[in-house]
Formats: C-alpha cells, structure tokens, sequence
C-alpha cells in the first residue's frame, strides 16, 4: 500500500504527486477544457458534470486506481479487445517491490493494462514511467501525476543528460527501496515499430548508476523483472508503416506532436483483439549466476536475460504465424492456422494499408508497406523460435 510521507524534495519535479495534493489537483485538472474534450472522446455519451462530481471525491493514489482508472480500463478492454489475460503472477514474491520491465508496443496501455492486471487481483499497483515529450499540455501533466506516473526528461542538452540519467535512476531506486512501491519502465525509448523488442543497455546502464554502489549492486537492487506483452493486433500498425515510408522517402523524418497524440488515441480506441501479459523472473538470479561483474559484461548480460525472458514469453495468435509464413514463403506454421484466417488476416492487411495517408505511393512502395506490416506481425514468433530453441 503506498504511504502518504511526501515525497523527498529532490524529486518532486518527476515524482507522482503525494495523496496530500490530490484534492487540488483534481479540482484544477477537471476545469480544462482539453480534459473534458478527452473524456468525451474517449468516452461518447458521459455524463461530464456526474463524471466531474466523482472525480471530486478522490483524495489518493489508490482510489483513483481503483475507482477511476480500473472502470475506465474494463471499458477499454470490453471495447476494443477480446479480453485481456496474463500468467506468470506466481514468479512475483509477496511483499517485494520490483521494477517490471516490458517490450513497448501501446504508448498508453502497456503499462495501463499492466496494472489492471494487479487490479483485478487486488495486488500493490506499479508506478509508471512516461516521456515528458508526450505531455504536450500542463494537464496531461497534471493527469499522468495523479495516475501514480513519473517523468522521463527526454528532452535535455546533451550536457546534461548524464545528470538527468542519475536524477531518474535515483528515483527508481528510491520508489522501489525505501518508498516500497513497484515501478513499470518500457525496455527501451520509444516502440519497436518492427516489433523487434530488443533491451537499449543505455536504459540499464541508467539503471545501474550510483556513487554509492558499481553497476551489478545497482542493478540487482533495482529488481528488474521482465514481463512479455502480447497484442494480436496493433491498432497503431498502419501509422507505423507510414512513419516507415515516410523515412524511406526522407531519412531525416520527424514525427510531430500531433502524431503523438494521433498514436495514443488510436492505441486507445482502436481494436487489438486478444491481449496478454506473461510475467517471468526477477532477473537478479540469472544475473548473478552468470558470474558478471564487469560493468560492460554486467550490462550485456541484464539485457540478454530480459530479452530472452520477454522473447520466450510472446503468446503466439494465427496472424503471427501466418505473417511468418506468407514473408518467408512457407508453410511452415499452417498447422496453426485455417483458410478463414489467413482470409481474414490478408483483409485486414489490405484494410489498413489503405489507411495510410501518403500521396503518390508507387507500386513499389505499396509492397514495401505490406512486407513491413507483415513482419510486425512475423517477429515476435521469429524471436520466440530464437529463444525458446537457445
């Protein structure tokens, strides 16, 4: 359960905001016309004013969890899933705060899900990390702070980005050993468009700074558990092979703010059929067992251990395997899909290369697109074969 001391001065500029605020906070938040304009978005029909006067009887981090975001969120899953699954809760020891660690595929609702798991289940609830390069508004702000989130400094001078790497890894550590509360980190900067989910060392190379101790005592003392997340379809397929193409044509691309946004709307709101969350192992006995102290070998091998842990532990739907089959020509997998699905797989390809708003594509392009699209669908079986046969 988290504690209501406040939070040390040091990080009260990415800290989630203490229990004693949350009134305040709540009352500002509901005055914006962004966050209204958002509800109605995402929720056709509300009734704002009951919604507000609900909203204003939240005063803590756990009621808002659970009588706000844990609702919303069974929406969501009602809405635009198949239903939302997961395994592996029994390798989490009671008691003990960990750091989760995920392949990134929703801006919003990895770590959103994540938590609806432990919701269900009535287990500590994590806090998250997010991007400062999303919170395009002051409110966002406001809401992802009171929504148990803290910030992630992405838009620091080079000179400074050492300092902000330390800031953040002290907070982490500080969340998880002295406040007692689990945190989620996606296991690199932005989505694997490719869903090729692999660790970036320089998140576990921030994990593992301190003056206090070397990088191997860092990392295991942040307790880094690896947590599969599977979609069986992503929402956010087509503006991924769009951001492709657009790179292609222009190495020197850049997303805007409104694609950000534009992403994390159709994450939200667009259909992912079957989801599930497969928690693996803390990673502090591979690690340790590997015999690493080096900090380069201890950093090659935290990230061996959560890629192989996350890789192993993808659940495979039909659309993998028939995307796998039809990029490399084979039928290697058909034993695991119909006629009807690959039918059904090869309209929905179809459907949602439409959806990409780029003028003059060529013919070349057009197939570009769809062995991109096609191998977001293939990876993660792709990584899992490598895994699971290592």
């Amino acid at each position: 359960m988290t504690n209501c001391s406040s939070i040390p001065e040091e990080f009260q500029d990415i800290a989630p905001y203490d229990d004693f605020v949350y009134q305040q906070k709540i009352a500002s938040l509901v005055q914006e016309p962004g966050f209204e304009h958002a509800v109605r978005f995402v929720m056709p029909g509300v009734d704002y004013p009951e919604f507000v006067n609900n909203l204003l009887k939240v005063n803590n981090q756990i009621d808002f969890q659970y009588n706000v975001m844990g609702p919303f969120l069974e929406m969501l899953v009602s809405r635009t899933t198949n239903g939302l699954s997961c395994d592996g809760l029994e390798n989490l020891e009671p008691g003990r705060c960990y750091t989760f660690i995920t392949n990134h595929r929703d801006i919003v609702l990895d770590a959103s899900f994540l938590n609806l798991c432990f919701i269900r289940r009535r287990m500590p609830l994590t806090q998250v990390a997010i991007g400062n390069n999303l919170l395009i508004y002051d409110w966002i702000t406001d809401l992802v702070k009171l929504n148990r989130s803290f910030i992630v400094k992405r838009d620091v001078r080079l000179v400074d980005a050492l300092e902000a790497a330390r800031h953040l890894s002290a907070y982490i550590h500080y969340a998880v050993n002295t406040r007692g509360e689990s945190v989620w980190i996606a296991q690199r900067e932005g989505r694997a468009k490719d869903s090729n989910d692999l660790t970036q060392e320089s998140l576990i190379k921030m994990v593992g700074l301190s003056p206090e101790a070397d990088t191997l005592t860092n990392v295991l003392s942040a307790s880094l558990l690896p947590v599969a997340i599977s979609y069986e379809y992503d929402p956010n397929d087509y503006l991924k092979v769009r951001e492709f193409l657009l790179r292609r044509r222009n190495p020197d691309f850049k997303k805007s703010q409104h694609d950000d946004l534009l992403s994390m709307e159709t994450g939200l709101l667009g259909h992912k059929g079957r989801v599930h969350f497969r928690f693996g192992k803390c990673i502090n006995t591979g690690l340790t067992d590997s015999g690493a102290t080096e900090r380069k070998e201890v950093l090659r091998q935290a990230c061996h251990i959560i890629d192989s842990t996350i890789h192993s532990g993808y659940e495979i739907f039909p659309c993998n395997y028939i995307a796998f089959d039809e990029i490399e020509n084979v039928k290697r997998f058909a034993q695991h899909y119909t006629a009807d699905d690959v039918a059904e797989f090869d309209r929905y390809i179809d459907q949602q290369l439409q959806r990409v708003d780029v003028e003059n594509i060529t013919d070349d392009e057009r197939t570009f697109m769809r062995t991109m699209m096609l191998t977001m669908y293939a990876n993660p079986l792709k990584n899992k074969l490598v895994a699971v046969e290592a």
